[in-house]
């Protein structure tokens, strides 16, 4: 059966699901009491200019957990809600969080191995009678061993599946190195017709995120990590696909990240304040469709743009910044990223130097750009 317009509707029609949440949250606490959260995020009004929602740890000790478990979280919450739901896996159950819904749902769950490309095929195929897969492997896998396949079974027929990335950029896999370092995913999956591209900064943004791709009629790439990673948002931060969230205001320069480079824009955004510089942060988590009334605002706003993003500069997400404004309101613009190189073997932090990926990077990088206008 063909999925139709109608159920689509019907499907994203359907009331608030909150009471039900819960009752399923409780459930799964029960059996899984290592995914309380020890120390529950608290929400204040923060001094200045920063959003107030946001955790109010953030520049103290942060909280840090790993983005891939705010996927598997959901994907189990999903489940429950709705038996169109289907997960397929590429041998890395484990690695990607979706044993969890393997245990809950095993009829739903299915395993193909080692082999991407048939995984693809599957979930077309899946889509195709009406269910709503979500395959997940590690981004390298998702994306570049694949691509005609997403081309031709997914992008070009419009197929509701969603590809689920982890292990994405280089913070995730640093020890594993260039051959599982996912830097040019994002390049590959929004040159795609009818492509969705989503990269949320953090576990709870992940969590929400894993829920928004399901009510999308479409493909959509959802690209997360695996390293624990700052928790930078809480509940309350509203979070909508295709609209960026300003993060801190500002009226010197706009910092615009997306994914773990969120939280280092951030801490950049206090260094400058510190130098009298007021730097606007935006949590670009929608790569396309890009909020383009955002950042077009931004840059007649602010004069000029810094964009930080743990991928390629070429064709990723600074280039979608860039091609928003190049007509409406090109501005001078910096972009932060990985230059024309492949990863390497290394731990975080090493590799976060050695690329450029830091906060500190971030503020030598706004000097630049307002010295140039």
């Amino acid at each position: 059966m063909f999925w139709d317009r109608k159920k689509e509707e019907t499907f994203k029609k359907k009331p608030e699901i909150k009471p039900e949440l819960k009752i399923i949250k409780e459930k799964i606490l029960e059996k899984r009491p290592e995914l309380v959260i020890k120390k529950p995020l608290k929400i204040k009004e923060v001094e200045g200019k920063y959003n107030p929602t946001l955790n109010e740890n953030l520049f103290g000790e942060v909280e840090k957990a790993k983005t891939r478990d705010g996927f598997g979280e959901a994907l189990v919450k999903l489940g429950g809600i709705n038996e169109k739901v289907v997960v397929l896996s590429a041998d890395l159950a484990h690695s990607v969080r979706t044993m969890w819904f393997q245990q809950k749902f095993p009829e739903r769950f299915f395993q193909v191995g080692i082999a991407e490309a048939n995984m693809t095929g599957v979930a077309a195929g899946l889509a195709r009678m009406g269910k709503i897969p979500f395959m997940a492997t590690f981004g390298v896998f998702a994306t570049g061993r694949n691509w005609d396949q997403v081309r031709m079974s997914i992008a070009y027929p419009k197929m509701n599946v969603k590809i689920c990335a982890s292990h994405t950029g280089v913070f995730s896999v640093g020890a594993d190195g260039a051959s599982h370092q996912s830097t040019e995913d994002i390049t590959l999956m929004r040159v795609l017709p009818n492509m969705t591209v989503i990269i949320p900064c953090d576990k709870l943004e992940t969590y929400k995120a894993t829920f928004a791709t399901a009510e999308i009629f479409g493909p959509v790439y959802l690209r997360f990590g695996r390293e624990g990673m700052p928790v930078v948002t809480t509940e309350e931060t509203p979070f909508k696909v295709g609209r960026a969230e300003t993060f801190r205001e500002g009226d010197d320069v706009s910092i615009i990240a997306c994914g773990p480079m969120v939280y280092e824009a951030l801490v950049a955004s206090k260094k400058l304040e510190k130098e009298g510089i007021d730097a606007r942060v935006i949590n670009n988590h929608t790569i396309k469709p890009m909020d383009k009334k955002t950042i077009v605002k931004a840059a007649r706003e602010t004069g000029a743009i810094v964009t930080a993003e743990e991928h390629q500069v070429l064709g990723g997400m600074g280039s979608s910044v860039a091609e928003a404004l190049s007509n409406d309101n090109p501005v001078p613009i910096k972009m932060i990223g990985i230059y024309n190189r492949f990863g390497e073997s290394g731990n975080f932090k090493d590799l976060q130097k050695a690329l450029g990926l830091t906060s500190d990077n971030i503020v030598k990088t706004v000097k630049e750009v307002l010295r140039s206008h």
